[in-house]
């Protein structure tokens, strides 16, 4: 039986061509998702997203003011952002205006989503632990 791809409403024979686009999609989701959790380690890029998430835009100062770094740190830290596909930016005459874009965090949710399953129960158990060791402290803190 010959390997087949729903393209639109109907079945296409898979072809070395579509199976180059299938490989080219999967390698370039991949390193759209390694840019996207690279850009999310670091606490000031995190921080800058949080202001972004409360506002519809913002200018690079206004952004920048919160932090003790100088604006070509800033700077950097926006091209990473930016490269990671997490921000847009528009100018106008001299200001420059950032903007938000989750759909790379929508992409990085779906993959750890994938992956719950191994850590909840853990999660779970870790929870009933503390819980357990803390009713037991109280108890012997009466």
């Amino acid at each position: 039986m010959r390997e087949r791809l729903l393209t639109g409403n109907r079945y296409q024979p898979l072809t070395v061509r579509s199976s180059r686009l299938i490989l080219s999609y999967m390698v370039n989701s991949q390193e759209r998702l390694a840019r996207t959790f690279m850009a999310l380690v670091d606490p000031t890029r995190r921080a800058i997203l949080a202001q972004l998430e409360r506002r519809d835009g913002a200018s690079i100062s206004e952004l920048a003011k919160p932090f003790t770094i100088r604006l070509p740190a800033v700077m950097k830290h926006m091209d990473v952002l930016a490269n990671a596909g997490l921000v847009t930016r528009s100018k106008s005459g001299r200001t420059v205006t950032v903007r938000l874009r989750a759909q790379p965090m929508r992409e990085a949710m779906e993959w750890l989503r994938r992956y719950e399953r191994f850590w909840s129960n853990s999660l779970d158990r870790l929870t009933t632990y503390a819980e357990s060791k803390e009713a037991e402290a109280r108890r012997k803190g009466r």
